[in-house]
Parts: structure tokens; C-alpha cells; sequence
């Protein structure tokens, strides 16, 4: 038996240790709502859930999720970049996740960039309460994926050792381009 068969059940493993019913927590990257669901079970309806992407395709794929399972009332879905967390989101959170890369099921010329990416990061490390974690999930396997795995990992291993705890995981008998975790957790003494 395995303990867990991708890295996005990892990612949910984390996150069910520290997010609690009635938290604020952000899904940056809705895709195809997963994620989004995920999180919205764990809150509750005392929680609330913000959920940004720039594809109207990939909120319209959530939205129809949330609703089938009446999960909809505390959920915000934001069409915007998750370089724009900061513009919506007023309260600290207790988790952040990302799902890097392009949407399932439709272009793949639409995918996120470094750039927005680091962005995003920044203001989720702002956002994110004592105790709280930040998932990332890598995608090496197509150029804009390399290319944010490349720019992401210095930076995440420049963060303080005394205000953060960076994990970051990855499969050592797959091939390079295969999906890949990082975690960030804030330290409980940070301010």
C-alpha cells in the first residue's frame, strides 16, 4: 500500500495538519477546482475560501464543482492573476496553494509564469499567519514549468531557517520533468 500516489495528495496531506474549519485560506490557482474543493471541505461554511485564476474556463469548471456539492456560499472565486492575492484578500491566511503549469484539458500556451508567480509569492508570505503553509506544486515537464522550477527554488531556499521551514520533495526514480512539491511553513515565532 501506498501512502500516496501523487504529489498533490501529498500537498492535501500537508495542508489537512494545519487548516482548521472557519480559516481563511486561498487556492492561487483554480484549474480545474480540485483544490478549491479540497479546501472548502476543510474550512466549512465558518471558513472562507478565495480561488484565483485568469481563465473564465477553468471558474466556470469550479463554480460547477462548488455547486454540485453545495460548497459555493463561502467560496469566492476570483478571475484575476495570483499576483493580485494581495488586492482581494485583506486577512491573514492559514494556507496558500499553488498548482503550477497550464489547465488540464485546454491550452497549454496558457500557463503561469515566473514572473506573476514570484509575485504571488511574495504577497502570500505576507498573507500567511504563524503555523501557516504554502504549497507549491512544480511542473518541470514543459519550458515555462522549468523555467519557474529554476526561478522558484533559490528563492525558496533563501527564506529565513528562523522564520520559515522549506520541504521540498520530489521523485527520485521518475523522470527530471515529473511533478514536484515544495512546502513552506511559517514559523510559529514569526511576526
Amino acid at each position: 500500500m501506498f501512502l500516496f500516489h501523487k504529489i498533490t495528495e501529498l500537498a492535501h496531506q500537508a495542508v489537512s495538519q494545519v487548516i482548521r474549519a472557519g480559516d481563511t485560506v486561498i487556492d492561487a490557482t483554480a484549474g480545474n477546482g480540485l483544490d478549491t474543493i479540497f479546501l472548502a471541505l476543510k474550512t466549512g461554511p465558518s471558513g472562507r475560501v478565495y480561488s484565483f485564476d485568469i481563465q473564465e474556463e477553468a471558474l466556470f469548471r469550479t463554480a460547477e464543482k462548488l455547486k454540485e456539492q453545495n460548497l459555493n456560499q463561502w467560496v469566492s472565486l476570483v478571475e484575476a492573476g495570483h499576483e493580485k492575492i494581495a488586492g482581494h484578500v485583506n486577512e491573514t491566511v492559514s494556507v496558500v496553494m499553488y498548482n503550477l503549469g497550464y489547465l488540464p484539458g485546454a491550452s497549454s500556451a496558457i500557463t503561469t509564469m515566473l514572473d506573476t508567480t514570484l509575485q504571488s509569492f511574495h504577497q502570500a508570505l505576507a498573507l500567511l499567519q504563524p503555523g501557516g503553509i504554502i504549497t507549491v506544486v512544480l511542473y518541470p515537464g514543459h519550458k515555462e514549468g522549468k523555467i519557474e522550477k529554476e526561478g522558484l527554488i533559490p528563492v525558496f531556499s533563501r527564506l529565513s531557517s528562523f522564520e520559515y521551514t522549506v520541504l521540498h520533495y520530489n521523485y527520485l526514480n521518475k523522470s527530471s520533468g515529473s511533478p514536484e512539491l515544495v512546502i513552506v511553513q511559517k514559523s510559529f515565532f514569526s511576526r
